[in-house]
């Protein structure tokens, strides 16, 4: 199972502009495995402090937050924490706010000891403390993108060809990867679903894993915000799912609540890592978050697997769809899409949607590569009309083409500006 974070993990190990490193992501996408099993080889000893199964530690940092005195009384619990050789690893550090706290002392009173913690719902730990701005750092662990499932489950020359420009890439081998994504569309990318499925070739066990794993986050949603009303928050998470790719509106995520409630839910989702807000904004020029209308906005989910087993898409006959994107009515496929740009291009995704009055035209998503804006569309087929992307490569002369993103081999159509693009090839888009 390797991670391609892991290089920028080594290189925070290497700098000499290192603070303490916070890694954020929802539950179960690897944030533990990749200290333990990555970091921590590179050095003589790892100290492990628990903040949810050792609630007695929590005492360490009631009275002042000195990290000299607080290594001297976890070195009584645990062995002993040498600057430069020992790596110190807070694990749901959302547990214990107070020791997010010290992460600044750490960084200015003993600089040479390397501190890592990770935890996810940080955000709801953050309303309750003063974040050290500027005395920590921050590193992003999604679920393991198409990318990394092929290294998984195939080869890493297969993983690296997914990455290339379809140009370049032979028409057999483009079908070979476009098999494969059709099983990633169902396992996704949580790191124990890969390797169940890896290990067992089972779908049933894989989906098990993953309703242990839906499970378990709403078993956090309400350890940690209890005053939430939880029906609320399943039936809007819900909603979210079957409807990726459709514009939202608070009031029709839960008819039970009133659009205020369900608004508040879906912002604890977003909080809680578990899906994305993708607002509209207008492809005039950057930054796009400049025209970003939240008001008018669409939503992803944290991984494609947790998708379809929540909103228990039958997998049985969904697997004999020929095409990619008739799979679930396409959301799928716009679920894939958007996961897969949130991990490679950032952590910001738009997509426009005309402003006019009873217009529909809309396009999926907006990529920016090399300073450029491309707009992106997931469409079933090689031909049809495009309207919504020819009108807006007509008013937004700064595009310089259109990308649609099919299941089909890669074709050019520069006199439409436009390129026609196998599924899986979205990951390497701006690498290319």
């Amino acid at each position: 199972m390797q991670r391609t974070i892991e290089k920028q993990l080594l290189a925070w190990k290497k700098s000499k502009r290192r603070k303490p490193l916070i890694l954020r992501g929802a539950r179960q996408v690897g944030k533990t495995w990749l200290v333990e099993h990555i970091l921590a080889q590179e050095f003589e000893n790892c100290v492990k402090i628990d903040f949810e199964k050792k609630k007695n530690l929590h005492t360490y940092f009631e009275d002042d937050l000195d990290p000299a005195k607080i290594v001297s009384y976890l070195e009584l619990s645990t062995e002993k924490i040498i600057p430069g050789k020992t790596l110190l690893f807070f694990d749901e550090i959302q547990a214990c706010p107070r020791a997010i706290m010290a992460l600044k002392y750490f960084y200015e009173d003993m600089p040479g000891l390397h501190v890592i913690a990770a935890g996810s719902l940080l955000e709801f730990a953050f309303g309750n403390i003063s974040i050290p701005v500027g005395r920590v750092q921050y590193m992003q662990v999604n679920p393991m993108s198409f990318f990394e499932y092929l290294v998984a489950v195939s080869s890493e020359m297969l993983a690296a060809t997914s990455l290339k420009h379809p140009s370049t890439v032979d028409d057999t081998v483009q079908n070979v990867l476009l098999g494969e994504l059709r099983n990633y569309l169902f396992i996704g990318g949580m790191p124990e679903c890969v390797k169940t499925w890896r290990d067992s070739t089972s779908m049933i066990e894989t989906f098990e894993v993953q309703s242990e794993i839906l499970e378990s986050y709403r078993d956090d949603f309400s350890k940690y915000r209890p005053q939430v009303d939880s029906t609320c928050l399943d039936t809007v998470f819900l909603n979210c799912a079957k409807r990726v790719g459709d514009q939202l509106i608070y009031t029709k995520l839960d008819h039970g609540h009133t659009g205020q409630t369900n608004r508040k839910a879906f912002d604890l989702l977003a909080k809680a890592g578990v899906l994305t807000k993708i607002p509209s904004c207008i492809p005039s020029g950057l930054p796009l978050g400049a025209t970003a209308n939240q008001k008018k906005f669409k939503a992803s989910l944290l991984d494609i697997g947790l998708m379809q087993r929540l909103c228990r898409t039958p997998v049985d006959l969904e697997l004999q769809q020929k095409d990619l994107l008739s799979i679930f009515k396409g959301r799928l496929a716009e679920q894939f899409v958007a996961q897969e740009l949130l991990v490679h291009n950032g952590h910001d995704l738009f997509y426009w949607a005309r402003e006019a009055r009873g217009s529909s035209a809309e396009i999926d998503y907006l990529l920016v590569c090399n300073g450029s804006i491309y707009p992106i569309e997931v469409k079933s087929g090689a031909s049809g009309s495009l309207k919504s992307m020819h009108m807006l490569l007509r008013k937004y002369g700064n595009c310089p083409a259109g990308l649609v993103l099919y299941d089909g081999n890669y074709k050019n159509l520069p006199e439409q500006k436009l390129e026609f693009l196998p599924l899986y090839s979205v990951g390497g888009l701006c690498r290319q």
